[in-house]
Order: C-alpha cells, then sequence, then structure tokens
C-alpha cells in the first residue's frame, strides 16, 4: 500500500434470520467507512456457505438463528475458513450466550445497540489480532473473572429436566423479585429471564408465579419461611 492511500476495505458478510433487522444492518454498514459488504445470509447454514464461496474477512453474526444457529456456525467457519473472523452482533448479553460464543472461536461480541462506530472499531480490531468487545461486554467477562461462581445445582438432582439456570430463576421467583429484578441479578436481558420462565413453566406444569413458588418450595430448591408455607 502506497504512502497515504486508504486501508483496503474490509469484505464483511451479515448472518441474521431476521429480514428488516438484516437488510437494516447491511444498509447501515454500507454507510460506513472502511465496510464493503459482499453478502448476507438468513441462517447459521446460509452463512458457512457464504464464507466458503465468498472468503469475507469478517462474518457479523446473529446468535439464534434457524437451521443452524451462531454458535455452530462460528464453530464451523474458524474451523473450516480460519482466514475469517466472526464478530457476534445480537441483542442478548447474559453468558448463556456469550460465553459458548467466544469458546466456538468468535473474536468479538456486540450487542444491537451498538453505533456504526463501534462496529467499525470491532471489525478492525479482529482484524488486527485485537478482540472486538464492546464495553458493556468487557465489565461482563472482568465480573465473571473477578467474582466465585455461585454453587450450581447438580443436573441430575434438577426435577423434570430443569437446568441449573431454570432452577436458579425458580429460586429467585420464589424470592419475590421481578423479571426486572431477577434479569439485573443474573446480568441478563428482561427478555431472556422470559425465555427462561417459559421454559420452565412448560417443564413443569406451571401455570403462574404463586404455582411457581409452591412447586420451588415441595421440590427444595428453596427453603420455606419459619412457619412453613401454606
Amino acid at each position: 500500500m502506497t504512502e497515504g492511500a486508504e486501508p483496503k476495505p474490509a469484505r464483511v458478510v451479515v448472518a441474521d434470520d431476521q429480514t428488516v433487522v438484516r437488510e437494516g444492518i447491511v444498509m447501515l454498514l454500507g454507510l460506513l467507512p472502511g465496510i464493503e459488504v459482499v453478502g448476507a445470509a438468513g441462517d447459521g447454514e446460509e452463512a458457512v456457505e457464504l464464507v466458503a464461496e465468498l472468503a469475507p474477512d469478517v462474518v457479523l453474526m446473529d446468535l439464534r438463528m434457524p437451521r443452524c444457529d451462531g454458535v455452530e456456525a462460528t464453530r464451523r467457519i474458524r474451523a473450516e475458513h480460519p482466514g475469517t473472523q466472526v464478530v457476534v452482533l445480537t441483542t442478548f448479553a447474559d453468558d448463556e450466550s456469550l460465553f459458548p460464543a467466544l469458546k466456538a472461536g468468535a473474536r468479538g461480541y456486540l450487542t444491537k445497540d451498538a453505533g456504526g462506530d463501534e462496529i467499525v472499531r470491532a471489525v478492525r480490531s479482529v482484524l488486527s489480532g485485537d478482540a472486538g468487545l464492546s464495553p458493556s461486554i468487557q465489565r461482563r467477562l472482568l465480573e465473571r473473572l473477578s467474582d466465585p461462581e455461585p454453587p450450581q445445582p447438580a443436573a441430575a438432582e434438577a426435577p423434570d429436566g430443569l437446568t441449573a439456570r431454570e432452577v436458579e430463576v425458580l429460586a429467585l421467583i420464589a424470592e419475590g423479585l421481578s423479571n426486572q429484578e431477577i434479569a439485573r441479578k443474573l446480568h441478563v436481558s428482561t427478555a431472556t429471564v422470559k425465555t427462561h420462565i417459559n421454559n420452565l413453566f412448560a417443564k413443569t406444569g406451571i401455570k403462574d408465579r404463586a404455582q411457581a413458588v409452591r412447586y420451588a418450595y415441595a421440590n427444595g430448591l428453596v427453603r420455606p419461611p419459619m412457619g412453613g408455607i401454606t
């Protein structure tokens, strides 16, 4: 590259299953300096195929997608096409989304409230060998490293096939916490909390929060207050 020449644009593929969101991201990226959108995928399977065909520099990867989710697509892309980096661009910033994506090989992680400048920085960072993490994700990682892991119930001891996180949410419901309070305590979005609640209700047959409290006490997931529960 000659002195004073502009750096070569980063060739980017966008993967998101929501058409309006995907088209909006593509439109935004088209306005950003140093970014060239070379393809767009509607799910993880298509993203892997486009990477094989186009060899982009970076994939901006959503996580919750049909056929092949973003974590599996990231794993395949990094294994089969190591010259392509992955930056996650998702609504979710909870541990159950963040850490699997990073373990799969994503070098960047942004939430969808990121601005154009932040996306450009993340793309440039991963291409230079650095991590492209939003400030909120960096804080979450530091919190996870500095705070000891809370004891998690053994999977075999959880009734009705509940996951450790679903048991944790159920226990917090029994403590009287609202969805918003649970989200703050677990460092997740309220949408993620609602998903966990819907899943545990479906598994247990619980219909409302009052039944959830009784279920938690009956199965020993929380200790009843003095005098018991009536």
